[in-house]
């Protein structure tokens, strides 16, 4: 068994509306609560930080998938993620996916294999895994 351990660290000056600063490896930015939460909105937040997880290992997770079979696509993603806000109580509740197959191969065969595996990496992709039963995932594929 191979175990990796990723690490951040994160600065925050004080109270809720200040703006921190998180550091990783390879990532580097400011934080701080979205406007759409009464936060100053400066960088980015932790629902952005979600979303940008399941949809980079959705996608990452499709690439691969495609590559081995040989499937030539190009493959572009939207996701968007739902936070429901119920007396005061903020929830993630739905991730929707909205992946657009630029099919390079006009093979309906594999044109077929691609649309399936465009499923099949949400149910297989490491977020998706981690989140299920708590966050509710769809794929919309054209």
């Amino acid at each position: 068994m191979t175990l990796h351990t990723f690490s951040l660290t994160i600065d925050w000056p004080g109270g809720r509306n200040e703006v921190g600063k998180l550091t990783a490896q390879r990532l580097e930015t400011q934080i701080s609560i979205p406007p759409e939460m009464d936060g100053p909105g400066i960088g980015t937040n932790p629902d952005e930080m979600l979303l940008g997880a399941a949809a980079t290992c959705y996608m990452i997770t499709l690439a691969a998938m495609l590559e081995r079979s040989q499937i030539e696509a190009q493959p572009t993603l939207k996701s968007e993620g739902i936070v429901e806000v119920t007396n005061g109580v903020f929830t993630y509740r739905e991730i929707h996916h909205y992946i657009e197959l630029n099919m390079l191969q006009q093979d309906e065969k594999k044109q077929l294999m691609a649309q399936r595996y465009a499923y099949k990496a949400e149910e297989v992709c490491m977020i998706s895994k981690a989140l299920r039963g708590n966050v509710k995932i769809e794929v919309h594929v054209s």
